[in-house]
């Protein structure tokens, strides 16, 4: 499958497109409305700002603890039953009756099973659309910026006009229809691994996956490049101040064209020769802001070096291809928190030499960085696909082969 005409066809990925579309923006208006409820409840910017990541950041616990359900549970029950428990968890928030820790809790709780919620929905790509996964993967990403750009507009407009409480009740009623097409479009499927899981399969499967050279390196590509690029992204606002929003957009807009570019024009067998440039181009952009450029120019530097985020999904489809069926979940899983925990780290890390710096070198430091690691793993990378030998001993004897 290598056209959106082809993709769409499936009846089953237009469902999971239309529900991860209102699952994200519902998840989105929800972010925001609670964070106005609490910084209105309590004043604290700090509380606020948990309150609007706070989903995020336990979501390393759950890839260290939950992963192995990824590839053990019925993809169709499993997505539409955790969208209708966030749908219940954002009607009990929109009713005001738990404290300011109670939310936060909530929240944080939710978060530890988002980490094994983006596994199981990123592997069920590979079976709605065989061969397609690139393009599958890389259109859920367009979907994903377009929805969170509306959601915060549309959360904004909520709240100035009904308040947070009754903007939480709308998010609940988005992430509620996200369940409904989930459970009404997709096929019901067996578990791809058979055995039992938990934290011990979990540690498992993770040491099996991290241990092999191959994906070990697929998988710092993944994670170290583009969270210290997001920690430059961490440093606008305290750049350019009222104009950061300017940068914000500019990034959305270059992140989306590159999906949609690469995406849909590079073969897949190809994508390998691009993940080292485009993760180049992520880094280079960003040099130029030791000069202090103004909003403009800074402006067209993050829209190029946006786009090189594309270069994730050449190490996706490389990380699809190289891990046995029966861990594919857990692997996209853990590619994918591991990518939010460095986001994390990278903003942390950047805000620290910011602190001593400035932002404007703290954000060169983050590209120089940036560069350095792609450097360091771009052999690799190359080295081609790794023998997979040893992870096969960690596959149920009853799972599936891997494709």
């Amino acid at each position: 499958m290598t056209t959106y005409r082809e993709i769409f066809a499936s009846r089953e990925f237009r469902a999971l497109f239309a529900g991860n579309a209102a699952s994200v923006a519902g998840k989105t208006v929800q972010m925001l409305a609670l964070s106005a409820l609490v910084f209105t409840s309590t004043g604290s910017p700090l509380l606020s700002a948990l309150a609007f990541l706070g989903g995020l950041l336990p979501q390393a616990l759950g890839a260290m603890t939950l992963l192995a359900y990824a590839d053990r549970v019925r993809p169709r029950g499993f997505l539409a039953g955790w969208d209708l428990a966030r749908a219940l968890t954002a009607v009990l928030l929109a009713t005001g009756v738990l404290p300011v820790w109670g939310m936060l809790l909530l929240i944080m709780s939710f978060g530890v099973v988002d980490a094994l919620s983006g596994g199981v929905r990123s592997a069920i790509i590979v079976d709605v659309l065989p061969g397609g996964y690139v393009l599958g993967r890389a259109t859920l990403n367009v979907s994903v910026g377009a929805m969170q750009i509306i959601g915060f507009a549309t959360g904004g407009t909520l709240l100035a006009t009904l308040g947070p409480q009754r903007a939480l009740a709308v998010a609940a009623v988005l992430i509620a229809i996200s369940a409904l097409v989930t459970y009404l479009g997709l096929h019901t499927r067996p578990p791809r691994a058979a055995g039992r899981a938990g934290v011990a399969a979990t540690w498992r499967g993770n040491r099996a996956l991290f241990g092999d050279p191959g994906i070990r390196a697929v998988l710092l590509a993944a994670w170290l490049p583009n969270g210290l690029i997001v920690g430059a992204e961490a440093m606008y606002v305290p750049y350019a101040g009222d104009l950061a929003a300017v940068l914000f957009v500019a990034g959305a807009a270059g992140m989306l064209a590159g999906d949609l570019v690469v995406g849909r024009f590079v073969p897949a067998a190809m994508l390998d020769r691009f993940i080292t440039p485009l993760q180049t181009l992520l880094a280079v952009p960003y040099l130029l802001f030791f000069l202090h450029p103004g909003p403009v120019v800074g402006a067209a530097a993050v829209f190029v070096a946006s786009f090189g985020y594309a270069g994730t999904l050449g190490l996706q489809q490389r990380l699809v291809e190289i891990t046995p069926e029966a861990l594919r979940g857990q692997a996209l899983g853990l590619d994918s928190s591991g990518r939010m925990s460095f986001q994390a780290v990278g903003a942390s890390a950047t805000g620290s030499v910011a602190e001593v710096t400035g932002a404007a070198t703290a954000m060169t430091v983050a590209a120089l960085a940036s560069l350095a690691v792609t450097a360091l793993l771009r052999s690799r990378i190359r080295a081609g696909q790794p023998p997979v030998g040893d992870l096969l001993a960690h596959r149920s004897p009853t799972a599936p082969p891997a494709s």
